[in-house]
């Protein structure tokens, strides 16, 4: 089928080539911040963070997300802009040096004039999908939510995205799914809000919408990656019954140790075309993915070091040249370095580290 074929009947700018990577499932990092000790961008290790990620089989990147740092887009630090095109950068020779295509994922935030610009910005540099927080439209009803997100869906293809409470985000009922659902130049959306009862309310949207041919559902739920990428939820809508699955995800626990992270997808994938050969090898995996995201992501403090836990399995490859953030108070909460050490010595298959010592000097070239 002809890209143009594809447009006409998915919505307007959307690649082909992206659409079929979406359904078939990704590996979708959440691209963080590289800082020097000044806490100023550091654009070489920039760089190599999105080489890592392509090299490792990432399927895409989101860039200026919450792993990111929501604070780039303040105009005393401006980073929103220059992170895209660092990103864009090295997929781009990525792309020309494999003939392949990557998903590219650009984060959106703010109220709508904010996110309209964003928006404009991330499609003008030349990003596939909009990954649309909600979190500053705390106090909007549902019609209000509907309409912002309307707005945005017009300018750049959209990512939905149900960001937990606890990092920013809002709860998001059935009916607001179900009507978003409706948006035309909706392509996807990223559960993350780390509740089964929550996920199964955008999933029953999906299907009471009709639109599960359309719109691929991906895992943001750090705390059950594999439950989600193994799952075939079986639910009776207006075709009859339809089983969903999440093809892949878009997660911060990716943003580390993700040559693992491919690797998983793919054993994911070999165990339902095999009926479920060694899924239970793969529970027994989840488990332990479970706990080393509880020590990166710093649950014992309600996330407070989520972002500076991620930067410290970085740090310690080599790829970051330490764990600082924009925010100088925002780092490794009390007993959160004895976690990341534990998860290390309880599970040293989880981790890429071999892969990252291959090739850190080309990465940082």
């Amino acid at each position: 089928m002809a890209s143009t074929d594809v447009n006409k009947a998915f919505g307007p700018g959307i690649d082909t080539r992206v659409f079929r990577k979406l359904r078939e499932g990704a590996v979708i990092p959440a691209h963080p911040l590289a800082l020097d000790s000044n806490r100023r961008l550091d654009e070489r290790r920039q760089l190599a963070l999105s080489r890592y990620y392509c090299d490792a089989g990432a399927g895409g990147l989101a860039v200026g997300v919450h792993t990111t740092q929501f604070a780039i887009r303040e105009p005393a630090i401006g980073l929103y802009g220059p992170v895209l095109q660092l990103a864009l950068d090295a997929i781009r020779s990525y792309e020309s040096e494999h003939g392949t295509r990557l998903i590219r994922v650009a984060g959106i935030c703010g109220k709508t004039r904010q996110a309209l610009r964003e928006a404009q910005l991330a499609h003008e540099t030349g990003y596939d999908l909009g990954l649309l927080s909600l979190g500053a439209m705390r106090d909007a009803d549902e019609a209000e939510l509907i309409e912002h997100c309307r707005n945005v869906s017009e300018v750049i293809p959209l990512f939905g995205f149900y960001l937990q409470p606890a990092v920013g985000g809002r709860l998001l009922s059935y009916s607001f799914w179900r009507r978003f659902l409706e948006l035309e130049n909706v392509f996807a959306i990223k559960v993350a809000c780390f509740n089964r009862y929550q996920t199964l309310d955008v999933v029953r949207a999906l299907v009471d919408s009709g639109r599960q041919d359309r719109v691929s559902l991906y895992t943001g739920n750090d705390d059950s990656i594999v439950f989600d990428l193994l799952a075939g939820y079986r639910l009776h809508g207006p075709q009859g019954e339809t089983t969903i699955h999440f093809p892949g995800g878009l997660l911060g626990h990716w943003a580390v140790w993700t040559r693992r992270a491919a690797e998983l997808l793919e054993h994911v994938r070999v165990c339902r075309r095999s009926g479920g050969l060694e899924s239970l090898a793969l529970l027994d995996k989840a488990a332990e993915i479970t706990d080393a995201n509880a020590a990166f992501f710093d649950t014992a403090n309600q996330f407070a070091g989520c972002i500076a836990g991620l930067h410290e399995v970085l740090r310690r490859q080599g790829l970051l040249a330490g764990r600082w953030c924009l925010d100088p108070q925002e780092d490794l909460s009390p007993g959160q370095l004895e976690e990341i050490d534990r998860v290390y010595r309880s599970y040293p298959h989880l981790n890429d580290d071999d892969f990252v010592a291959r090739n850190l000097d080309l990465w940082l070239a």
